[in-house]
């Protein structure tokens, strides 16, 4: 069995640096220290012998940062946009199936990451659908070369970033995962609290 590798995409959490759109509701203090207490309990709770977990990076200069956990092996994201920094992570890796997510997906749990696993044993490609368009998840099995024109293009921050990198993948099959957010604005983080109340609240 080929070794399943997770792709955790961070930033240094270094104010007016990180989560910038969440900043000007919050303040730019507060939103580099939710981000930096937000990817640490992520990293804690997704641990699993299942996978290995990689960090992605950014800037270079950050990849011997010890705001994150020093056992974790590091990429550097790299220059370019967003589509070819992921590229860039994904083949980075030793061979194996591979799944990459942002570092601000406070929702994400062992089982959604192993659902998409589970995915790539039967198609080439794996997305998990955010609510505004958009995607938090992706994967691929990589069974064969990344399509060259992957994330090229893509309408990032949009409704159409889902469909626009589907589009990308020259007809490799794919799937989706479930569907979960990411918090990018102040709504985003109140959004999450109702929910963690309403959860709490069913809990007997």
């Amino acid at each position: 069995m080929r070794r399943q590798h997770l792709i955790v995409m961070v930033k240094n959490p270094q104010v007016g640096r990180v989560k910038t759109r969440l900043g000007r509701d919050i303040g730019m203090v507060k939103s580099a220290w939710w981000f930096r207490h937000q990817v640490a309990d992520m990293l804690r709770r997704l641990d699993d012998p299942r996978w290995r977990i990689w960090l992605s990076v950014a800037p270079d200069s950050a990849a011997a940062s010890k705001v994150w956990p020093l056992h974790l092996p590091r990429i550097s994201q790299g220059q370019g946009g967003l589509g070819l920094r992921m590229k860039g992570a994904f083949e980075a890796l030793p061979k194996g199936p591979a799944v990459l997510v942002g570092g601000d997906i406070p929702g994400v749990t062992k089982p959604e990451i192993a659902q998409a696993f589970g995915l790539l044993g039967r198609h080439d490609a794996v997305f998990g659908p955010a609510d505004d368009g958009g995607f938090w998840l992706t994967g691929f099995a990589r069974k064969r070369p990344l399509p060259r024109e992957i994330f090229e293009n893509v309408r990032w921050s949009s409704e159409h970033a889902l469909s626009d990198s589907i589009a990308t993948l020259c007809g490799q099959s794919y799937a989706l995962a479930a569907e979960l957010s990411d918090v990018d604005t102040v709504d985003d983080l109140r959004k999450l609290t109702a929910q963690k109340r309403l959860h709490n609240a069913c809990i007997p």
